[in-house]
């Protein structure tokens, strides 16, 4: 068998939602690349999560358990979708600066904490609510959903740059289906064995001290 016929047998046993996940992070990496003039430290994390997604979207195992519920599909797709709503409304309603280098500060912050939590999950990631392992070292020895709260700063830090009442509201909007995604989750994820143990140790979702 050639190598390309050995490529393509091996493409067709992936699941659907492996080339699914695999479809949305090459084209995320498309877009980045050419809405991007120059690139700057930040941007290289962020290419490198997305080059790490890519791999482990081909090897990753089955989930044992997966919300597939149209809610949790909702949700999943208006946190993909709400950065790049806020991109497309700035192109159309420019905003206002607040503070672009503290902006700056807190997006390089949410990469390299995306990235490491990325990294730390390995192949546990996914997109739907699922179950295919508890991560617990790392960025999750801290907090429960440190990849969340990446996305969350991350947020705060491209607002900071630019700006609007439109941006603001779509950022909540995004923030409202990161929080089902978090019980959506849990709930999944309640069913490991080792469940109890690591939120007993690990009691924040988000937050330290608070939530």
């Amino acid at each position: 068998m050639s190598g390309i016929a050995s490529v393509r047998l091996w493409l067709r046993r992936r699941r659907p939602s492996d080339l699914l996940l695999f479809g949305v992070t090459l084209a995320e990496l498309g877009i980045l690349v050419y809405l991007t003039p120059t690139f700057t430290i930040t941007d290289w994390i962020y290419i490198l999560q997305h080059v790490v997604a890519l791999g482990i979207a081909l090897t990753r195992p089955a989930p044992e358990a997966q919300n597939r519920s149209p809610l949790s599909n909702s949700a999943v797709a208006m946190s993909y979708a709400y950065p790049y709503a806020e991109i497309i409304w700035l192109r159309w309603r420019p905003g206002d600066e607040a503070w672009p280098d503290a902006g700056l500060a807190l997006v390089t912050l949410a990469a390299a904490l995306s990235l490491a939590s990325l990294i730390t999950l390995g192949r546990f990631f996914g997109i739907r609510p699922a179950m295919r392992g508890l991560a617990i070292r790392g960025p999750y020895s801290a907090i429960r959903h440190p990849m969340y709260l990446a996305y969350m700063i991350s947020d705060v830090g491209y607002n900071f740059q630019e700006w609007n009442t439109g941006t603001a509201l779509l950022t909540l909007a995004g923030w409202v289906s990161l929080l089902y995604r978090i019980h959506a989750e849990e709930k999944v994820l309640s069913a490991h064995s080792g469940w109890t143990t690591y939120t007993s140790s690990v009691r924040y979702r988000l937050i330290p001290g608070l939530w």
